[in-house]
């Protein structure tokens, strides 16, 4: 019965440990590029459309729609589009890794118990 759990201790410990050092090289592997973050949140690019002729607006809706289309242009040069689902797909990857790792580290800490045991 001991020598079961010394077993079970030692695979629990040994996966604990996979498990942390499987989730580092997975985010060391995106923090520095050479691979992808998961994309979870996605957001749909609208092509802009260009107009054939400008319009000069008359109305006082025209022209809000005209200020807000410039404002909107200046904010995507100054931030693009992307960033904002790039951020939160990194943000979610870090939770979810240090989700694993504190998992691991449970784990393995059971595993040890099992081993002096």
């Amino acid at each position: 019965m001991g020598s079961a759990t010394k077993i079970f201790g030692w695979v629990l410990l040994i996966g604990g440990v996979i498990i942390i050092f499987g989730t580092l090289h997975s985010s060391y592997n995106i923090f520095t590029g050479k691979t992808e973050i998961p994309a979870i949140f996605k957001i749909e690019t609208k092509e802009a459309m260009t107009p054939t002729k400008e319009k000069i607006p008359t109305t006082q809706d025209e022209l809000q729609k005209e200020m807000e289309k410039m404002i909107g242009e200046q904010l995507e040069r100054f931030l693009p589009v992307d960033i904002l689902p790039k951020l939160l797909n990194l943000a979610v990857w870090s939770l979810l890794a240090f989700i694993l790792i504190f998992g691991g580290a449970q784990i393995s800490g059971l595993g040890i118990k099992l081993i002096k045991k």
